[in-house]
């Protein structure tokens, strides 16, 4: 059964890696699983290892295809994004608050108009503050399973790709989201029902009130989102810099609704059902474990509390991996069957794969069944309770028994375990955490191990407590386990100030994390294996691995995709340039924390020569204080004002100017634009002081315009003349009608032209007749939002890679 579930796991992930589904996987399914019962028959017991393994791995294949083709098949038309729609349907998730707005999901019911419009069953839907305070509910908020009217915009679902990125849209596909958009203000937007009772409705609404309730009682207080995501596993409300911390000390499994929660909730109502039974407290006079085991009652009140509290948590991959595990060594306790712990362990991780196949492409599955599976391999047969050695003189009961432990031995032997425990969690997932993150945190055993008792023992029961009971307990309890969080998070924020808290280096190829996660297994190996110690070995080329560069005297740049906005890294020989730093999404989120700063933590890039920001507008220097706040950086150039709040995060700034330069490894860098005097000039708009730099290397040159217009591309047509030619050009403003004139085009005459904007735009960036005029000059034409990242090289020739060709997965818009 082993090997066949390994399989499954293996054809679901070997999926999700394909350009296109394969044909009619539902009836490809059957015709595998007909064939697999077939065959099994007439092989021999050796080879049925071999033959499960390849069924697995087929019917998972399948399997997933099949659910996939399912997901995808209730789509919104290309020629319907955009439309204005009134649909009436249920709220079917609990709503994400901000100062924007909130967002939910919305289970559509009926489409009232336009007529013959195909819906999405499930949808994502913002509605704006501002479009709530102008509509006909202002100050109303939506709560889970109320049944309304809404006038919405949707288009199909779209993410942004970068390497490393976060991919939204397959997320939003695991979701059962298959289009996004927003309320409009427009219409007659109107509550129906209260409540529609559903199951599903009634979980939600009961999270939403623990929600509630626990933000009231701990109003302005700094980790009340922490509270929440122990007990409702909504962790949006945390904010970005407890992210950081929580990360770099290696403790952000703990905030959340996690398997070790949940395993300790399910074994306290255990061994208090188990207690009562016992007792016969139910009913008196009854001698009940007669009647029914007491270890049953035990095994059902800790399913049924862990079925709850996963339920409070959102069903995500920790939390169904414990419950599933408890049913199964439930099920083995009711059936009077013994249940090995790697059968348990399979069983728990085919089914969650059976029940959402995208599963295996998010890093909380494979770290899940990876750390419990570590843990078996590393104490399994290794940390059991031992008795004393009886006494010379004892009877033979005893003899035979040996004498029990005293308090202090057994407390020395848990303890004993639990280091050991936390010893193969620490160094097992060390390779897996560098493959997923690109770094570790050596702080975390430390960390860890403060932090786990007093998450798991402490903060957690007062908050599961404060929030179910009434006042004037509840309140009293939610401040306590505030408190104590807030006590931890000081400790942690102190842990993780040091430069050395964390170690960070390229996230690895596959073989050199196979080397690493070998050597792991041999380090871990039972006392006796010979020179464990040399599994360390294998770790060194894991860790001192360090970024890749182009070779010298060429140049590499990534114009990222971050929507409507610029952001390019500039990579020489050994130096690194970030051209503008995207834009700001919300108050906490920006380009910057979402998808510059990962990219680099993933390719192993701690530090920057310098930084250029172009101008002041929101789409160039949203991320930047995120990006210097994380990255150590030299300098920063720019033509922002010196009051800016960027500038605070960075030790040296200065104006860009024409006629500044520098090379770098061969390459030479060369700013045209703004002039000097420009700075004076207050009736400037900040379009016309965008920085403009010019990129020479041997085999190409690129031609970085921020967002210039018309009236600067001729200042620079006249001042630069034929030093304008460049190979790769950035396209000014996004391609908007002010940029890209003729003569200016003429004089740059790139072979590639790179478009950065965003998906379906306000602004309809980049405008048709523009786009045109590149293709009309020959001009090879990029988008990044239907490209996504855009990767230029240059050397013997300039090459240049997409990240959406490069990367096709079935999911992507085609």
């Amino acid at each position: 059964m082993r090997c066949t579930i390994l399989g499954l796991i293996g054809g679901a992930a070997l999926l999700q890696l394909q350009p296109v589904l394969p044909p009619v996987p539902g009836a490809s399914l059957v015709l595998v699983l007909a064939g697999a019962l077939l065959l099994s028959r007439f092989l021999r017991s050796r080879a049925r290892l071999a033959h499960g393994m390849v069924a697995g791995l087929l019917a998972g294949f399948f399997w997933a295809a099949f659910v996939a083709a399912r997901a995808l098949a209730p789509s919104l038309s290309a020629a319907d994004e955009g439309r204005d729609a009134v649909v009436i349907g249920t709220v079917d998730s609990l709503p994400a608050r901000g100062t924007q707005g909130e967002r939910f999901y919305f289970a559509v019911e009926q489409v009232v108009s336009p007529t013959g419009l195909v819906m999405p069953p499930r949808i994502a839907l913002s509605w704006y503050a501002a479009s709530r305070a102008a509509g006909e509910l202002p100050g109303s908020r939506v709560q889970p399973g109320e049944r309304w009217r809404l006038k919405v915009r949707l288009q199909r679902p779209h993410g942004n790709a970068n390497p490393h990125g976060f991919d939204y849209e397959l997320w939003l596909l695991g979701q059962g989201i298959r289009a996004t958009g927003y309320v409009r203000v427009e219409g007659a937007n109107q509550r129906l029902d209260s409540f529609v009772l559903t199951p599903h409705n009634v979980v939600e609404r009961c999270r939403a009130a623990l929600r509630e309730r626990i933000l009231g009682a701990l109003a302005g207080r700094e980790y009340a989102g922490v509270i929440v995501a122990l007990v409702v596993g909504d962790q949006r409300a945390i904010d970005q810099s407890d992210w950081q911390v929580f990360n770099r000390t290696g403790i952000s499994h703990l905030v959340s609704i996690s398997g070790l929660h949940i395993t300790m909730i399910a074994g306290l109502v255990a061994w208090i059902a188990s207690s009562l039974w016992r007792r016969s407290f139910f009913v008196r006079g009854w001698q009940l474990p007669l009647r029914l085991p007491a270890q049953k009652v035990a095994a059902l009140a800790g399913v049924l509390a862990a079925l709850l509290y996963v339920l409070l948590a959102g069903f995500g991959v920790p939390a169904q991996r414990t419950l599933y595990m408890l049913c199964v060594v439930a099920l083995a306790a009711w059936t009077d069957r013994l249940a090995s712990v790697t059968h348990v362990l399979a069983l728990a991780a085919g089914v969650v794969v059976l029940l959402d196949p995208w599963c295996v492409m998010w890093p909380g599955f494979w770290l899940s069944f990876g750390a419990v599976a570590l843990i078996l391999y590393a104490t399994v047969g290794r940390t059991a309770v031992h008795r004393q050695a009886p006494a010379p003189d004892a009877p033979d009961g005893e003899a035979r028994r040996g004498r029990p432990l005293t308090r202090r031995q057994r407390l020395g032997q848990i303890l004993h375990a639990a280091v050991i425990t936390q010893y193969a969690v620490t160094l097992g997932l060390v390779p897996l955490t560098m493959l997923l993150f690109a770094q570790v945190s050596l702080v975390s055993p430390l960390a860890n191990a403060i932090a786990i008792p007093v998450v798991s023992l402490l903060v957690t029961p007062l908050a599961l407590a404060g929030g179910l009971l009434p006042d004037p307990v509840g309140t009293p309890l939610l401040q306590a386990a505030h408190a104590l969080m807030q006590a931890l998070a000081e400790l942690l924020h102190w842990f993780s100030a040091g430069r050395l808290a964390v170690w960070s280096a390229p996230s690895p190829p596959p073989w050199l994390f196979a080397l690493a996660f070998a050597g792991t297994l041999w380090l871990l190996a039972p006392r006796g294996w010979p020179s464990r110690w040399l599994g360390l070995l294998t770790w060194a080329p894991l860790l001192a691995a360090v970024p890749d560069s182009p070779p010298p005297g060429a140049v590499r740049i990534v114009a990222f995709d971050v929507g409507q906005g610029m952001a390019v890294l500039v990579e020489t020989a050994g130096r690194r340039l970030l051209y503008d730093t995207g834009p700001a999404y919300g108050p906490d989120s920006n380009a910057g924390s979402r998808i510059i700063v990962p990219y680099l933590r993933a390719r192993g890039i701690d530090r920057l020569d310098g930084v250029i920001v172009s101008h002041g507008d929101a789409d160039h220097v949203g991320g930047a204080r995120a990006v210097l706040e994380s990255v150590r950086t030299d300098w920063l150039l720019s033509s922002l004002p010196n009051d800016h709040p960027a500038l605070a995060a960075v030790p040296r700034h200065l104006r860009c100017a024409a006629g500044q330069a520098w090379t770098w490894n061969g390459v030479r860098f060369e700013m045209l634009h703004p002039l000097p005097a420009s700075y004076g000039d207050s009736a400037l708009k900040t379009n016309a002081r965008s920085c403009t730099l010019r990129i020479a290397a041997p085999g190409g040159t690129v031609l970085l315009a921020g967002d210039i217009e018309a009236a600067q591309e001729a200042e620079l047509v006249v001042r630069e003349g034929s030093r304008l030619r460049a190979d790769v050009l950035l396209v000014p403003h996004h391609g908007s009608g002010t940029s890209s004139t003729e003569p200016f085009l003429a004089a740059v005459q790139p072979s590639v032209a790179i478009f950065q904007v965003g998906y379906r735009n306000r602004y309809r960036h980049p405008k048709a007749a523009v786009f045109e005029r590149y293709g009309k000059l020959g001009v090879r034409r990029l988008r990044t939002d239907v490209s996504g990242a855009v990767t230029v090289e240059t050397g013997s020739h300039v090459g240049v890679e997409e990240v959406r060709l490069l990367n096709r997965r079935y999911w992507y818009k085609r």
